[in-house]
């Protein structure tokens, strides 16, 4: 079973600095249909206006990706980091028991686009962690590219949690296919563009829940990036 979640329905926010658009529940956004699947708990897609973010706020107990389409991301914490974020960098970051962290805009010019991705971890009061890495176009173009997984294979971070994240990027016509074992889902997330998945067209922002399938079967239209969540 494939339930698609459209684009124009999530939450939307615009304050000025950032405009927010919540694939699931999240702040003063409620959706009671859509407050999470399995695992994965925010898929929130944000645009930060130039020299704008996010002050020093607190987190615990959630897993958090930061995966960045267009521009830079200042990231500093009260675990003692500092980096900037930039497209291919995946950014883990553990809260666990409870971390601190701020996110800035640093361009004078320019917005930052990026997803920002919430996974319940598998225990609570895990000890705060932090990690990042760096993904080519030429890992991810045509083919899954492994990004997240619960034991850090094959380069990617390392998430509290039984599941695997992999991102694509598909031009026109290019597939890929993914087998899901027996008992697991899985969540698609069009980052930009458009694809088919198993029949069922989907454009940029579209999400799909999927339960009950065996083999899932993506295909680019024109340029397309998509996240895949293989979930327990």
């Amino acid at each position: 079973m494939i339930r698609i979640r459209r684009a124009k329905v999530r939450g939307h926010f615009n304050f000025g600095w950032l405009d927010t658009y919540h694939t699931f529940s999240f702040g003063d956004y409620y959706d009671p249909s859509f407050m999470g699947f399995r695992s994965l708990r925010v898929i929130n897609e944000d645009f930060v206006h130039a020299g704008r973010g996010f002050p020093t706020h607190s987190h615990r107990d959630m897993e958090i990706i930061t995966y960045i389409f267009e521009g830079a991301l200042e990231h500093r914490d009260s675990m003692g980091n500092g980096s900037i974020i930039r497209p291919g960098d995946v950014q883990r970051m553990t809260a666990g028991t409870g971390v601190s962290h701020s996110e800035a805009n640093p361009s004078s010019e320019n917005s930052v686009h990026l997803l920002q991705i919430w996974i319940m971890p598998q225990e609570r009061g895990l000890k705060p962690g932090y990690e990042q890495k760096f993904f080519s176009d030429e890992q991810n173009q045509g083919r899954l590219c492994l990004i997240a997984s619960a034991d850090g294979r094959d380069g990617s971070v390392t998430v509290h949690q039984d599941v695997t994240v992999y991102a694509a990027v598909l031009y026109n016509g290019q597939v890929v296919n993914h087998q899901l074992a027996p008992n697991r889902h899985a969540w698609i997330q069009v980052a930009r563009g458009s694809v088919v998945l198993n029949g069922e067209n989907l454009d940029q922002g579209d999400g799909a829940a999927i339960s009950g399938e065996f083999k899932l079967t993506v295909s680019g239209r024109k340029r397309a990036e998509i996240l895949l969540f293989d979930l327990a």
